[in-house]
């Protein structure tokens, strides 16, 4: 490896995370709205540039943190998104990260240094999102999908135990998918 090569100079990483919620059988994502360009006055997932002394999970924490106030939240790592052009001030590799949470139990800054507005948006009622985040919101509601039904990424959405009309409807609303109440209790 050479470090002095022109072609490894002007790169950088992006952390992106998708931090979900479930109200009233509906899923929503959070998202935030740029207060800077590029994309001055766009939707986008909560996210932004790595520091170059954190890892990778501390960096999607952070951002999340500064732009939402939100903080205590399992995330986990899903993909990685590498489209040359996907930044126009720079070549940004970004790596995608989901959460899940009682929204009603966080307090969001409504308004930080670099946004303008945080919300909860129905994953089907998505504005238009700057950068890439549409395609990163796309694979991150696949992704929960799959968790959901293969991990216990739900713990964070019922920290105090859940029944079982509440996680089917949950499981139903995430899924977008109906279940007959006794096989959903066997499965």
């Amino acid at each position: 490896m050479e470090v002095r090569n022109k072609l490894y100079k002007g790169q950088g990483i992006h952390v992106i995370t998708a931090l979900f919620t479930v109200e009233q059988g509906i899923t929503k994502v959070l998202l935030i709205k740029r207060k800077n360009e590029p994309f001055l006055g766009d939707w986008v997932l909560t996210g932004g540039a790595l520091w170059n002394n954190e890892d990778l999970e501390a960096g999607a924490l952070r951002e999340l943190e500064e732009k939402t106030g939100i903080t205590g939240v399992d995330i986990k790592q899903f993909k990685a998104f590498g489209k040359v052009d996907r930044s126009p001030v720079m070549r940004m590799v970004a790596v995608g990260f989901i959460g899940i949470i009682d929204g009603k139990r966080v307090h969001l800054l409504r308004e930080t240094k670099n946004t303008s507005n945080a919300d909860w948006f129905p994953i089907d009622k998505i504005p238009p999102l700057g950068y890439d985040h549409e395609e990163i919101l796309h694979d991150a509601i696949i992704e929960l999908r799959k968790q959901i039904v293969k991990s216990n990424i739900l713990k964070s959405l019922f920290p105090d135990g859940v029944t079982m009309p509440e996680l089917q409807k949950t499981y139903e609303a995430i899924l977008n998918k109906k279940f007959d109440r006794r096989n959903f209790r066997k499965k």
